[in-house]
């Protein structure tokens, strides 16, 4: 895939037309939360639970509603907050991947909304006038709604001032009721044949206080969203906490648990006026639907200035007017929930919308608390909340979403995970920082810490320092490093240049040029330019000085030497990089057939000691990785006679078997000839040979031997030396149990 990067969002100039806390912030909120639930199904809760238990499920329910609203106040105190509210805090936090995860399911969460609330609106409207129609009535109300939307924000939020008013005379009303019946009502539970589980009355009630992102998604529109946000929500959270809490109460004096269970709109007859009830569940539901169409756009919108959306939906990124108004994004949301209305029954999929809002809350809170657990310098909120509390506020949402429907709950999660692989395999670069690179640096020295210098043969595997010079000149070395370490282990691709050559910044920029060429050929690996020299002396310090901790290059793969004058110092190399504890890999690949069909590798065995188990644990690496996969990794042993082979061949296949390695076991008898002949007799037709080496030691002329070894292996397939890093039990890798 092509790399897409997003389009920054533009900045709408500061201007005294922005709106302010009230009426940006406060008036959606409160409206979302004083919703339908409070009219129609309050009353069912208190008459399950009692009173006090409905007290306990308004505080929990709240509390993590609260807790929410501290983590949306820190980001919104920290950084500028622009169209998209939690979309923009969630991308500009987890990165781009997360908040398109997060942002296009929240987006059809709002657009199936619109159609949720008007449908609502119709059926309560059905109940007092018969004979409307509830589709028709619900699609002219979804078009009203989206007109005045389109007209404008600050239109949409006067006409939220009406029914704001519409709700306070219906709470009125209610407040200076009378009383229908004498009270059984307990403080907690109802008779057991009435009562509902406590969780599933929870259930029922949480969503009434989930309506803080309607003021968070009108960001863009604000004029000082860093303000307005903590203060409007968290106003509009207290001010929905104690309406709720005194609620129960009074319904609890003034009607017996069974009406309270079955009689739905019990506080229409319980009101001074019942009339005013039905305008507070009307406007309840009309409120909703409005801050729903005000949102989802903007939402749209800023997914789309970002790049997330596929090219063709670029243009619902454009704005309109001197306030930047979503409208070509609010014509899209208008025929969403539109043919949401034609479908007419939403009781399916409105779980799964309840739980795209939850998870957009739980990755808020946890944006929040990584934020402010890293303490990283650019995190400086004005509204400090502890990481903490973020945390418990993110379990909160994730168990409210089990609890309400753990089905629904899974589908959510699976279109978040789908909607963020398919991005990541966008490649989409972002022109804004985010905390992962600080998530991982953390991880990175957690784990450095833990890792200890001692070397753990349970846990071996290797950790490669390519030196290939320019990767394309030898990039065998670089495909086997990568098809030994399986992308677990870890791998540095090292070129070294002359002294004087290069200044830093060109190094640095050299650097980048190979990470883009192993970005394009798929392989994950480091990248390492250094001036010295001679290529030798670059390698030597390379080895002497590259690493992290304990994090250091334990296996060295490199190319063959054969120009005669730089031997001397090749093997000198060699010895320097045995004495300071690495496995050296020296390829000679055959230039014309490579690593031939990646079907065979023989492996000359001379005992499990040292080179002999680090030959075999490289083959049974390659025979497992993709590149090699099923390859068959032939053990070959030599022996001078066959009363010697029949023996060898039991112990041998009995090894391989132990073992688990996945060997063939090939005992070769020698007789009279030498050991250059069977050797090209039994592997001219291998992919890949493995050899072991001496070690480098004062009592051995390496140099004669090194050129004795390379006229050994000459006209062989692509053969690998192996000299294994001294003091290190590779045979326990082989027999760990």
């Amino acid at each position: 895939m092509t790399n897409s990067s997003p389009t920054p969002q533009s900045d709408r100039p500061e201007t005294q037309r922005g709106l302010g806390t009230f009426g940006g912030v406060y008036t959606p909120s409160i409206l979302t939360i004083l919703g339908v639930i409070m009219y129609l199904r309050f009353g069912w809760v208190v008459g399950n639970v009692g009173w006090g238990g409905t007290l306990l499920i308004v505080t929990l329910s709240t509390a993590i509603t609260l807790l929410t609203s501290f983590s949306v106040s820190a980001i919104a105190t920290d950084r500028v907050i622009r169209a998209g509210g939690a979309y923009y805090m969630i991308s500009r936090s987890l990165g781009i991947e997360t908040g398109g995860a997060v942002g296009i399911p929240l987006y059809f969460a709002q657009a199936l909304s619109v159609a949720l609330y008007t449908l609502g609106f119709a059926e309560s409207l059905v109940w007092t006038f018969p004979d409307l129609n509830q589709t028709q009535t619900a699609l002219i109300v979804t078009v009203l709604v989206a007109i005045l939307a389109i007209k404008s924000a600050k239109t949409a939020i006067q006409a939220q001032y009406f029914i704001m008013a519409a709700i306070a005379l219906s709470l009125l009303s209610f407040l200076f009721g009378h009383t229908l019946e004498p009270s059984d009502v307990k403080i907690w539970g109802a008779r057991a044949e009435l009562s509902e589980p406590f969780w599933d009355v929870f259930a029922v009630f949480f969503p009434a206080v989930t309506g803080i992102m309607a003021g968070v998604n009108m960001s863009g529109d604000l004029r000082d969203p860093a303000r307005s946000i903590p203060t409007g929500t968290l106003a509009a959270v207290g001010t929905g906490y104690v309406i709720y809490m005194g609620l129960p109460i009074i319904l609890s004096m003034r009607a017996s648990s069974v009406s309270l269970i079955e009689r739905p709109l019990i506080m229409q007859e319980m009101a001074l006026w019942g009339g005013a009830i039905l305008l507070g569940v009307w406007g309840a539901t009309l409120s909703s639907a409005l801050g729903s169409i005000l949102g989802a756009p903007r939402v749209l919108q800023a997914l789309a200035r970002d790049g997330i959306l596929p090219g063709i939906l670029k243009r619902l990124g454009k704005g309109s007017g001197p306030d930047d108004e979503p409208r070509l994004g609010t014509w899209v949301t208008l025929g969403v929930a539109i043919a949401a209305v034609c479908v007419g029954d939403l009781n399916l999929i409105a779980p799964v919308l309840t739980m795209f809002f939850l998870t957009t809350y739980m990755v808020l809170n946890i944006a929040a608390g990584v934020e402010s657990f890293l303490q990283s310098p650019s995190f400086r909120p004005a509204f400090k909340v502890h990481w903490a509390l973020s945390f418990v506020g993110a379990i909160g949402c994730l168990a409210v979403m089990v609890l309400i429907n753990a089905i629904a709950a899974v589908v959510a999660a699976i279109c978040v995970a789908g909607i963020y692989l398919w991005l990541e395999r966008r490649e989409l670069e972002s022109a804004w920082g985010d905390v992962r690179r600080g998530i991982w640096m953390q991880v990175v020295r957690a784990g450095i810490f833990n890792l200890g210098h001692a070397p753990d043969p349970k846990n071996w595997r290797p950790h490669a320092l390519v030196l290939s010079g320019a990767p394309s000149r030898r990039w065998p070395l670089i495909d086997l490093a990568t098809n030994l370490t399986h992308n677990r282990g870890l791998i540095t691709i090292a070129s070294i240049l002359p002294s004087g050559s290069r200044d830093m910044s060109q190094q640095m920029a050299l650097e980048a040029k190979l990470r883009d060429y192993l970005d394009s050929r798929g392989v994950e690996a480091l990248a390492r330019v250094v001036t010295a020299p001679d290529p030798f002396s670059g390698a030597e310090q390379l080895v002497e000085t590259y690493g992290l901790g304990p994090l250091v290059p334990d296996t060295i793969v490199l190319g063959d030497s054969e120009a005669p004058e730089r031997r001397q110092r090749y093997c000198e190399m060699l010895a320097t990089l045995h004495q300071a504890q690495c496995n050296t890999i020296i390829l000679r690949d055959d230039r014309e057939m490579g690593f031939g069909n990646r079907q065979r590798i023989d492996v000359w065995w001379g005992g499990l000691q040292a080179n002999g188990s680090l030959m075999l644990i490289l083959g049974y690496l390659l025979r497992t990785s993709g590149g090699w996969r099923g390859a068959r990794v032939c053990l070959k042993l030599v022996v001078p006679d066959e009363e010697a082979a029949r023996s060898a061949q039991a112990n041998l296949e009995k090894m391989v078997q132990d073992l688990r390695i996945g060997a063939i076991a090939q005992v070769l008898v020698a007789g009279d000839r030498p050991f250059k002949d069977i050797l090209h007799d039994s592997s001219r037709d291998a992919d890949l040979v493995f050899l072991g080496m001496a070690r480098p030691q004062d009592d051995l002329d390496f140099v004669t031997y090194y050129e004795n070894l390379q006229a050994l292996v000459a006209g062989l397939p692509t053969t690998a030396f192996v000299l294994a890093a001294p003091d290190f039990a590779f045979e326990e890798v082989l027999q760990q149990n």
